[in-house]
């Protein structure tokens, strides 16, 4: 994948960031963590090694919504941003697709934590699903690409 820069923020503007490819991957996830933080049933993403991410303005809130991982946010208007494993190697950043400045500037190839969507929330994307966090994805040969045809 082609190392092309993808900027976003949150919805006030007074929080921004950059990320550089190579894009690791995209896909929803429906677990009770993301469901509740963001507030719907399931939360779109993209991954990026972490020494390719940066904030370009101001920074945001932390919160650690486990023993295992923290999210940001922005201060001023809620926006949630970005989910970070802590300890991972290599170590990346997950930001909200729809946070990015051109939002369809990739694609989710996949859901995991299936088995916590709830039951009125349909998704009939033909995308892999996973009852859990599934295997490493980033390594699946059989994953559709992230980036839009054409890009």
């Amino acid at each position: 994948m082609r190392d092309e820069v993808y900027e976003g923020g949150c919805l006030c503007g007074a929080v921004r960031y950059a990320a550089t490819g190579p894009v690791r991957s995209a896909g929803w996830c429906h677990c009770r963590i993301c469901q509740r933080a963001i507030g719907a049933p399931s939360v779109p993403w993209g991954s990026f090694f972490l020494e390719n991410f940066r904030w370009t303005k101001a920074k945001p809130s932390l919160h650690h919504s486990s023993d295992k991982a923290e999210r940001s946010f922005c201060p001023t208007c809620g926006s949630s941003l970005t989910f970070r494993f802590l300890g991972s190697d290599p170590a990346e950043i997950d930001v909200t697709l729809v946070s990015l400045d051109d939002p369809d500037g990739l694609r989710p190839q996949w859901h995991i934590w299936t088995m916590s969507a709830p039951s009125w929330h349909e998704y009939d994307d033909g995308l892999k699903r996973y009852q859990d966090n599934g295997p490493d994805r980033s390594l699946d040969p059989d994953l559709p690409s992230p980036l839009p045809p054409g890009r």
